[in-house]
């Protein structure tokens, strides 16, 4: 009896043991966390007409060309005003297949919606449509990066009179929240395959509200639907923070101990020539980098954000310099004065619009901003035109016996006649100005001075 009752335990303690062993989960890919671009990559930005206004595009581009000088990354914007995810579909292959990118960003849903309260069956469309978008992209090699539809600011359409009268009550009221549904779902299917996610709502809506709290008219959006210069510098930030991209830009850490000597430590770049004699500290500085600096239109978007402290800090600290005031000058340039105190502690450079290397950066986003406002939009303006007549052909295919529409496909067919020529110059246009970036964005050795003053 006994032995029965001691197998009996045996089984019971085999089967609470295998009862609570844990299942071995279900495999799922993490989400990408970083944009991993190396040289020779492209990077594909694909969306509606807040793409085509070649601003994100613009100030990612400018962070890149800045952070990682060595690198020949390419980029190519592939946005079109009025884009739904089927437009995107329909020039897919010659207008992001083509380039074989690395990554492909994309910002579709903001037409997709179609600026209505929820509808069901338009949301339907715009899911069946997104998810044969990002299984083609997966088709080509590429990883998707898929980006929440961007903020309807329905106070600043109330404030803008045109907009106010052609904007039903109900948009102004549930537009808004569309969107939002749009990008948590977005949200749900990058997770569930590993994509990769940026939520450019949040910031918007968040940073907006903010503002609102002192001044009630503030809005990012002026036209409740296309982001200016620093709303979309929200944006770039938001793919950048969101991909992790690194913040820093440099760090030089010198001390001078009571005897003099001097030891530097330092991240970002290479620090040679160390000297210190009668109150006057030199050094060469060889950075690996730029800070990011953006053109002056983004200023707005660069100090709400703390841009230059969050995503391009240039730190420099001096530990036991004599007290007193000191007068920092860059090759030669007088660039801030500061007390023995701030500079033990600390001071940042990256915004100081004095030093050379600020001025270096400020150049090469002015040429890029050259780039985007002229051969890159010109560009986009030519798909525009694709857009326009595949959309007119795909009608007269559900309704071949309308003239009216016959007759506008075939307008808008002949404009095409050459395009294919034009995309070639517009491209060759700005990969010249690309070329003249990367003969700017190389960093140059500069010589510190810190010099004490009366």
């Amino acid at each position: 009896m006994k032995r029965q009752f001691a197998a009996l335990l045996a089984l019971l303690v085999l089967l609470c043991v295998g009862t609570l062993t844990p299942v071995a989960a279900q495999e799922h890919p993490a989400p990408v966390s970083k944009l991993d671009l190396q040289d020779g990559d492209t990077l594909v930005f694909l969306g509606d007409s807040i793409t085509h206004q070649c601003l994100y595009t613009q100030y990612v581009e400018d962070y890149f060309y800045t952070r990682f000088p060595n690198l020949k990354i390419r980029f190519h914007n592939a946005g079109v005003g009025g884009a739904q995810a089927a437009d995107a579909l329909a020039r897919f292959q010659q207008d992001v297949a083509k380039y074989k990118p690395k990554y492909v960003t994309v910002l579709l849903g903001m037409n997709d919606g179609r600026y209505k309260p929820f509808n069901d069956e338009i949301f339907e469309t715009y899911r069946k449509d997104m998810r044969q978008l990002v299984q083609q992209i997966k088709d080509i090699g590429a990883t998707p990066i898929l980006m929440t539809p961007t903020m309807y600011d329905s106070r600043a359409a109330r404030l803008n009179d045109k907009r106010r009268k052609t904007s039903p009550p109900q948009r102004l009221e549930l537009y808004n929240s569309v969107l939002a549904y749009y990008g948590t779902w977005l949200r749900e299917i990058a997770v569930e395959a590993g994509d990769g996610f940026v939520d450019m709502y949040s910031p918007l809506n968040n940073l907006t509200l903010q503002q609102r709290k002192t001044d009630p008219n503030f809005t990012l959006i002026a036209d409740a639907v296309h982001p200016g210069p620093s709303g979309q510098l929200v944006m770039a930030y938001a793919i950048l923070s969101d991909m992790n991209a690194p913040k820093a830009v440099s760090n030089i850490n010198i001390n001078i101990n009571p005897r003099g000597k001097l030891r530097a430590r330092a991240k970002g770049g290479e620090v040679a020539d160390l000297d210190y004699d009668d109150g006057t500290l030199t050094f060469k500085w060889t950075a690996e980098s730029l800070p990011w600096v953006l053109p002056p239109e983004a200023a707005t978007g660069v100090k709400l954000l703390k841009l230059g402290h969050r995503m391009s800090r240039e730190a420099l600290a001096v530990h036991g310099l004599p007290q007193g005031k000191y007068e920092l000058a860059i090759d030669g340039q007088v660039v801030g004065t500061y007390n023995s105190q701030r500079l033990a502690r600390h001071i940042e450079l990256q915004q100081n619009d004095k030093t050379p290397q600020y001025q270096q950066a400020l150049e090469v986003a002015l040429l890029n901003k050259k780039r985007n406002e002229g051969p890159v939009r010109m560009l986009r303006n030519e798909w525009r035109q694709f857009q326009q007549a595949d959309r007119l052909q795909r009608q007269l295919s559900a309704d071949p016996s309308n003239e009216k529409l016959a007759d506008l496909a075939a307008k808008a067919k002949a404009k095409l006649e050459g395009m294919e020529q034009r995309v070639a110059e517009h491209e060759n246009a700005a990969f010249l100005i690309d070329e003249l970036i990367r003969g700017e964005n190389q960093p140059q050795t500069r010589t510190y001075t810190l010099k004490r003053v009366e």
